[in-house]
C-alpha cells in the first residue's frame, strides 16, 4: 500500500488530496480566511449562561456565538479559572503546574449557572467548526495534539489508544509515559506511538509543553476574544495524523509550503525528508498530473459508479444521509442471485468507506445494501465494512444489518461536509445543467465491458467531439480496449447526438439495449 499527499496552493486556499494506491481517499481545503479550525484555542468571554440548555453561549469572535455545554467544561474547570485569573493578572509566571494548587473538581451533575457568569474570561478550544448556520462547538477541557501523544493540562490521567491491541505494548507505553510526564498534565498515547522509544515520546512531549508555555505567555496582554494558540498549518496537521511508513511521496506546488512541510518531516522523521518533492511543471496542474481532478468529478456526484457496472446513489436530507447500493445492468459469472448480491455489496462497502472519508460525511448514515438471504454473508459484509473503515480517524459506530438489510452508521462531524459541485452548464440549454462530460467516458467503458462479453462485433455511435477523443493519440482509448478485449470497436461520429449521448450497435446494425 502506497500513500501520497498532493498539496495544491492558490491565492485564497490550499487543497490537500490524500491518495492510497493512486485512489483519492481524503480531500481537505484550508481557506485563507478560516479562523476557526478544530484544535484552535481562544481566550473568550461568556456571553450568557442558559439554564434551560445547561450550556453557555461564548463570544469567540465568530458572527454566531460558540456553544459550550456543561459536559464540555471538564472536571477541573475551577482550576482553569483560577489559573487564567492569576496568569492574566501577572501574578503567576510558572506555567509548569508543578507547584500549582489544584481546586476541587466540579460536580458532574451540576449546572452552568452555578459555575459561570456573564463576561467571565475562559480558555476554550474549538471541537467542531462552524457548520451551516451554527457557530463553533467548543470545550474548556483543553488538549494539545502531537505526533505521538496528546497533552491534557490540569489532569493526571494517562491513557493509551484502544487501537493498540497488544496488551504488553499498551502497558509498556503507559509505564513509559507515566515516568516522563510532568505533574499537573495528563497524556493520551496515540496509535502511532506503538513501538516508539522513550527519547521519541519525550521529544514530542517537550514540544507540546513548549507550545503550552508560549500560549500562557500571551494571556496577560491578550484581548477578548482572540486566538492564542492556533493549530499547526493544515499540511502539518494532516501529516501528524496520517503520516506513517506507508507514505511514498508528498508533492507540493508552492515553494513556501514545500519548505514548511520539509522542515516538519525533518523534525518528525529525518529519514523521510527526501520524499517531499516540489512540483514545478508549468504545463500540467498538479491535481491533473495525479488524476485528482478526474476523480473529484467522478466521486462527488449524486451517482457514484463502481466496477462491473454497479453504482451508488447518495442522498442527503436534513436529518441523515442515505446510500442506496445498485447492481446495475450487468452480467457476470456468479452462479446465483445471492452470489451476485454479495459481490456487489462487497465492492460497495469498500467504496462507501472511501466516500465517507472523502466527503467527510457525518451524523447518521443509512446504507441500503442489496438483500442477502444468508446470515453468514451478512456477517461477512458487516465485518468487511468495519475493516474498511478501521483507518477512518473520525469517531464512528456501525450497527449490524437490520432485518431489512439496512446498515446504520453514526460518524462524528467536526467540519463542514466536503460538497463539490460536479454538474456543469448545459451548452444546449443556458438554464440547464448536465453531468460533467468527462464522466461519459467512464460510462462508455463500463457499458463496453458488459457488452463485449456477449457480442463479438460492436459499433459505438457518439458525438463527434467524443469520437475524436476516443481515437486520439497512441495508444488511444480505442487501442487500449483492443489490447484488453482482443476485439475492435468501430467508432462512428453522429452530428445529431448531444455531447453525452451514445449508443451501441451489433454487427447487424441493431441497437444493443441496456
Amino acid at each position: 500500500m502506497n500513500k501520497e499527499l498532493i498539496i495544491r496552493s492558490s491565492p485564497d486556499a490550499v487543497d490537500f488530496a490524500l491518495l492510497k494506491d493512486g485512489k483519492l481517499i481524503e480531500l481537505h481545503k484550508e481557506e485563507e480566511q478560516s479562523n476557526f479550525q478544530v484544535g484552535d484555542i481562544f481566550i473568550a468571554k461568556i456571553r450568557k449562561p442558559v439554564a434551560g440548555l445547561n450550556a453557555a453561549f461564548v463570544n469567540v469572535g465568530f458572527e454566531k456565538d460558540a456553544f459550550l455545554h456543561y459536559h464540555d467544561l471538564g472536571p477541573n474547570l475551577a482550576s482553569y479559572l483560577k489559573f487564567i485569573k492569576l496568569v492574566s493578572a501577572g501574578k503567576l509566571k510558572d506555567f509548569s503546574l508543578k507547584n500549582f494548587q489544584f481546586e476541587k473538581e466540579i460536580n458532574k451533575d451540576g449546572t452552568v449557572a452555578d459555575i459561570l457568569s456573564a463576561n467571565q474570561s475562559l480558555l476554550v478550544q474549538v471541537v467542531k467548526e462552524p457548520i451551516s448556520t451554527k457557530g463553533p462547538r467548543i470545550s474548556s477541557e483543553l488538549s494539545l495534539a502531537g505526533r505521538f501523544v496528546v497533552l491534557v493540562p490540569f489532569s493526571d490521567r494517562v491513557s493509551v489508544s484502544q487501537k493498540i491491541e497488544i496488551k504488553g505494548e499498551k502497558e509498556r507505553l503507559k509505564k513509559l509515559v507515566q515516568s516522563i510526564k510532568p505533574r499537573g498534565f495528563g497524556v493520551i498515547v496515540r496509535t502511532v506511538a506503538e513501538g516508539k522509544n522513550t527519547a521519541e515520546l519525550e521529544k514530542d512531549l517537550q514540544n507540546l509543553l513548549s507550545r503550552w508555555t508560549a500560549m500562557c505567555k500571551k494571556l496577560p496582554t491578550a484581548h477578548h476574544p482572540s486566538k492564542i494558540l492556533g493549530e499547526v498549518n493544515r499540511a502539518s496537521s494532516i501529516l501528524r495524523d496520517v503520516f506513517n511508513d506507508t507514505f511514498t511521496g508528498i508533492y507540493i506546488d508552492d515553494v513556501e509550503l514545500f519548505n514548511e512541510t520539509k522542515d516538519y518531516i525533518a523534525e518528525i522523521d529525518p529519514s523521510k525528508q527526501s520524499m517531499v518533492k516540489l512540483y514545478q511543471s508549468k504545463d500540467t496542474p498538479i491535481f491533473e498530473k495525479y488524476n485528482i481532478e478526474r476523480q473529484i468529478k467522478t466521486s462527488f456526484g449524486k451517482t457514484v459508479s463502481m466496477s462491473k457496472g454497479a453504482y451508488l446513489i447518495i442522498e442527503h436530507t436534513e436529518a441523515l444521509h442515505v446510500i442506496d447500493v445498485n447492481s446495475g445492468n450487468r452480467s457476470n459469472k456468479a452462479s446465483n442471485q445471492e452470489d451476485t448480491a454479495m459481490e456487489v455489496n462487497m465492492i460497495a462497502a469498500a467504496e462507501i468507506a472511501r466516500q465517507l472519508r472523502l466527503r467527510d460525511m457525518g451524523g447518521i448514515i443509512v446504507i441500503d445494501f442489496i438483500d442477502l438471504q444468508n446470515s453468514e454473508n451478512r456477517n461477512v459484509l458487516f465485518n468487511f465494512l468495519r475493516e474498511e473503515m478501521s483507518d477512518d480517524k473520525a469517531k464512528h459506530k456501525i450497527l449490524p444489518p437490520s432485518k431489512f438489510g439496512l446498515v446504520q452508521i453514526t460518524r462524528q462531524r467536526v467540519r463542514p461536509e466536503v460538497n463539490i459541485k460536479t454538474r456543469e452548464e448545459d451548452p444546449n440549454n443556458e438554464n440547464g445543467e448536465i453531468e460533467a462530460p468527462i464522466l461519459v467516458i467512464d460510462r462508455i467503458a463500463s457499458d463496453l465491458d458488459r457488452i463485449l462479453k456477449t457480442h463479438k462485433k460492436v459499433m459505438l455511435n457518439v458525438h463527434p467531439f467524443v469520437a475524436a477523443y476516443l481515437k486520439k493519440g497512441f495508444p488511444s482509448l480505442r487501442s487500449k480496449w483492443f489490447f484488453e478485449y482482443k476485439k475492435w470497436v468501430k467508432i462512428i461520429p453522429r452530428d445529431a447526438y448531444t455531447y453525452l449521448e451514445y449508443r451501441f450497435f451489433d454487427a447487424q446494425g441493431n441497437e444493443i439495449e441496456d
